[in-house]
C-alpha cells in the first residue's frame, strides 16, 4: 500500500514561513503528479498547488507569490514552502496524488498549520 507522510506543519505569526514536507513509498514517485490541498476550518478542501513529473508547477490564485511546491525523485518528496503566511491560510495540509495513470488516488494524514494574527 503506497503511503504519503506529511511533516512540517505548526503555529507561526502572520508573516512567518513554514516548509510542508510529503514523502512518498511509491518506487514510481517519478511519474506521479503530486498536489497539496488544503482544508480551512469549517471549509471543503482547496486545491493549492500542483508539480507534474516535468516538474512544471500551478497554483491557486491566493497563494501566487507567497507559496513554492518543489519536489526531489531522489528522496520521493514534494515539498511546499510557504513564505508571508496568513491567517486565512490555517487548515489542514494534505499530500494528494491521483497516481501514475489517474487511477490509484492516494491522501496523507494530513499536517497542521494554524497562523495567528
Amino acid at each position: 500500500q503506497v503511503q504519503l507522510v506529511e511533516s512540517g506543519g505548526g503555529l507561526v505569526q502572520a508573516g512567518g514561513s513554514l516548509t510542508l514536507s510529503c514523502v512518498s513509498s511509491d518506487r514510481n514517485f517519478n511519474f506521479l503528479p503530486m498536489e497539496w490541498y488544503r482544508r480551512p476550518p469549517g471549509k471543503q478542501s482547496e486545491l493549492v498547488a500542483q508539480i507534474s513529473v516535468d516538474f512544471t508547477p500551478h497554483y491557486a490564485d491566493f497563494v501566487q507569490g507567497r507559496f513554492t511546491i518543489s519536489r526531489d525523485n531522489g528522496a520521493n518528496t514534494v515539498s511546499l514552502r510557504m513564505n508571508s503566511l496568513r491567517p486565512e491560510d490555517t487548515g489542514v495540509y494534505y499530500c494528494h496524488t491521483l497516481g501514475v495513470f489517474g487511477n490509484a488516488e492516494r491522501w496523507g494524514q494530513g499536517t497542521q498549520v494554524t497562523v495567528s494574527s
